[in-house]
């Protein structure tokens, strides 16, 4: 019922079946409480433990609405959700220096050519990494990219600045050529497609060149931290005013393809001007300084 809502729930739906597995080696035919602590007890941290126990309790609430005899356990093991990581933010001068060190790592200048510029196009656009590796041709448009079928089956169109549409058609005459037979925007050295863990292998090897490896403690530099680092400085760039950031909030929450605002207020936290600004803000209007 919930895939036909929308919900793809591949890893629930392969858990609540190896649940079900469980429960018969137990000899229970019903959702039963021990049983499903036992279960989920099983995982190896304790936030495992708690989203495992999580499904169960899901599909209990539904269940008993058929039948009373499944049990509804209660989430013993506590919340399912951890606090988010901080984001690592790139500065605007190591972002020009990842790229430059993309466009200067390998030794196959159509390799260096593609990941210079996925990295560039991340930086200034904030699309999510699969949502650049699945870009074709015709989802160049006069008006900007086009996201098709994204993370949360929800279309949209990315803007793009006529410097990084420059920068992609520069890249496109010399990637058209190479694999003429395929049509999506970047392609690997094997003439197909890049997949996920290439890019992040391309990554890591630029990241290592410029000495950006994380602190002990500290939160470490990802490809989506690129898009982390978009979403703070469009975030920095809001007017004043409350009417003005409800705005922008919304407008960026959309064109990052966000499916709940919520996900784009956590970006406020992600940097001290940002947490500076709104304790200054949150100070102004208790005084009364404004509205």
């Amino acid at each position: 019922m919930r895939r036909a809502c929308g919900f793809a729930l591949k890893p629930e739906g392969d858990l609540l079946i190896n649940f079900g597995a469980f429960s018969t080696t137990r000899g229970k035919d019903y959702i039963c409480t021990d049983v499903a602590i036992e279960w989920a007890g099983l995982a190896r941290t304790a936030l495992s433990r708690a989203r495992r126990l999580g499904h169960v309790i899901r599909f209990a609430r539904y269940a008993r609405a058929e039948d009373p005899r499944h049990e509804l356990p209660s989430a013993v093991f506590g919340r399912e959700n951890g606090p988010r990581p901080v984001p690592y933010i790139f500065s605007a001068d190591d972002i020009q220096r990842l790229v430059l060190a993309a466009f200067q790592s390998g030794s196959r200048s159509l390799r260096r050519d593609t990941y210079g510029t996925f990295f560039a196009l991340l930086a200034c656009t904030g699309l999510r990494v699969s949502e650049a590796i699945r870009l074709r041709y015709d989802d160049i448009t006069p008006d900007g990219l086009l996201i098709r079928c994204t993370k949360f089956r929800k279309s949209r169109l990315v803007p793009l600045h006529h410097t990084a549409r420059a920068g992609l058609e520069r890249y496109l005459e010399r990637r058209r050529p190479y694999a003429p037979f395929d049509d999506h925007v970047f392609v690997s050295l094997r003439r197909k497609p890049l997949i996920v863990r290439d890019v992040q292998t391309a990554f890591q090897t630029a990241v290592t060149k410029l000495g950006l490896s994380c602190e002990s403690r500290r939160p470490r530099p990802t490809v989506h931290s690129l898009r982390h680092t978009f979403a703070v400085r469009a975030l920095e760039s809001c007017p004043d005013g409350r009417d003005h950031i409800t705005q922008h909030m919304l407008s960026l929450s959309t064109y990052l393809g966000h499916s709940n605002v919520a996900n784009t207020y956590w970006y406020l936290e992600a940097t001290p001007e940002l947490m500076r600004g709104i304790s200054e803000r949150c100070e102004r209007f208790v005084t009364g300084e404004q509205s």
